[in-house]
């Protein structure tokens, strides 16, 4: 056997693999590496599609810059809502994976999944993962404290005993140790009624809730109420 084929049978299984693994992610519908720079250090200018909350919660100062090819997003002290950095992403199944980084104890990275275009829950929440250096936790919002009957009765504070009860199981706390001023991989995964969460290819949450089946995620949007670096992001559509 010559060195030339025995150099390509090890590589086959190698590439059959990689391609296992890039069909079970679906079909990619957006990717973005933030190589680019800004024409200002002003105003948010993300670009590639990308939207923020900052004009309307932050009296428009900058919350989100690119930098070393990578989006830091940090919330201004005069805002009033958390950042929140948006991009379209339409699918039914599907999987985001990313890169991110947590410099700080208090920092907070969400993936908000929403469809603006369904008015059962307020501002078309659907479900969030949100990640923590102590922790990663699920929240079907859809069923629970978005839909517009428990986000009403909130509003007027007149959720019942037996409703606060019931919000409590559309919420999953899953405690994990991630390391700050490090970069990390994140890949959530919706299947059905189920969203599954892995941190440098290890599965640190999953949960199953009828609110993740929703027909159509329309929007994904990056909510930070502290600060996080973000990197990397691909989305995919699962085939049904």
């Amino acid at each position: 056997m010559t060195k030339t084929f025995l150099t390509l049978t090890l590589l086959i299984p190698f590439a059959l693999s990689s391609a296992i693994r890039a069909d079970d992610n679906g079909t990619l519908i957006f990717s973005d590496d933030f190589e680019r720079t800004e024409s200002q250090e002003i105003t948010d200018e993300v670009g590639n599609g990308w939207g923020t909350n900052s004009k309307s919660r932050a009296g428009g100062h900058k919350q989100v810059d690119l930098k070393n090819g990578a989006m830091h997003i940090k919330m201004h002290p005069t805002a009033d809502h958390a950042v929140s950095v948006t991009h379209p992403a339409e699918f039914r199944d599907g999987v985001v994976e990313l890169r991110f980084m947590l410099e700080n104890d208090t920092d907070r990275l969400g993936l908000d999944f929403a469809d603006l275009k369904f008015k059962g829950v307020h501002a078309g929440h659907l479900f969030k993962v949100d990640v923590t250096t102590k922790f990663v936790q699920i929240n079907d919002m859809k069923s629970g404290n978005m839909n517009m009957k428990f986000y009403d009765a909130k509003k007027a504070k007149e959720l019942t005993a037996e409703q606060l009860t019931f919000l409590k199981t559309t919420i999953k706390k899953f405690p994990t140790k991630i390391a700050q001023g490090e970069w990390h991989e994140l890949t959530v995964r919706i299947v059905g009624e189920q969203v599954t969460a892995s941190v440098d290819g290890t599965e640190v949450a999953k949960f199953t809730a009828p609110g993740f089946a929703h027909p159509t995620k329309r929007m994904l949007r990056l909510a930070v109420p502290h600060s996080a670096v973000v990197d990397d992001v691909k989305i995919y559509s699962l085939a049904n």
